[in-house]
């Protein structure tokens, strides 16, 4: 503890030197591999319809993202600045576009981020809970008008608590917060990577892969491949 002390001291700058290269890369790596690579995926799949499709589309995105990564190496390299796009927008362009962007990300960007993983996470603890369901009410829909009502599920009511709870741990400090982060960024890399390894050991005994290779490109609809079935989306 001593020692952990010592590591959050501040320095002349200003800021806590608490981060090690692991809790960094930590950071770095929940960031990337996010909800989207769960709930994505699906989605890709039903709009190419082949495995072909798929991968091909991840590999561009993958290409834009490194693209997009070695130009914020070069924007932070030539700014060292706190505040990342903030910075680079109010330096490049002026203050109004830095200003605009920050109460933007405050107000949408960010926000409606986290409100879409607290519900990805209360979806699929759903498969495991059906009582946990988007039609499962607590309140029932109030109609304020023809297209919009108020409510609140089961589900909405999972996510709102997770969001509370996450917000309260970070709230805790530093110290405490990236033990959370490492143990369940280490989780999900883990999981990822032991879902690769089943994939490929089941897949190559069934017969998946060739299945897949020689059909790579071409269309398919996955309720007509026998075995399979589509429930809400998920195979």
């Amino acid at each position: 503890m001593a020692t952990e002390a010592a590591e959050l001291e501040k320095s002349s700058e200003g800021f806590v030197r608490g981060l090690g290269l692991y809790d960094s890369t930590m950071i770095v790596v929940g960031i990337m591999i996010g909800s989207g690579i769960f709930i994505v995926s699906a989605d890709i799949a039903r709009q190419t319809g082949s495995a072909g499709g798929l991968i091909l589309t991840w590999v561009l995105t993958g290409i834009l993202t490194i693209f997009g990564a070695l130009s914020y190496c070069e924007l932070a390299g030539m700014m060292p600045k706190a505040g990342g796009q903030y910075v680079y927008l109010r330096e490049i362009y002026s203050p109004i576009w830095g200003f605009l962007y920050g109460w933007t990300f405050f107000l949408v960007i960010q926000t409606g981020t986290i409100a879409a993983v607290a519900v990805g996470f209360a979806r699929f603890l759903g498969v495991m809970i059906p009582a946990i369901s988007a039609d499962n009410y607590i309140i029932s829909p109030i109609h304020i008008s023809s297209g919009y009502a108020l409510s609140l599920s089961t589900q909405q009511l999972v996510a709102v608590l997770l969001i509370i709870l996450l917000t309260f741990i970070n709230m805790q400090g530093l110290a405490f917060g990236k033990w959370i982060q490492n143990i369940f960024t280490s989780a999900k890399t883990l999981s990822l990577i032991a879902l690769i390894i089943v994939g490929v050991l089941i897949g190559g005994v069934s017969g998946t892969f060739s299945a897949n290779m020689s059909n790579l490109f071409t269309p398919q609809n996955p309720a007509t491949i026998e075995g399979l079935k589509v429930t809400d989306g998920i195979l």
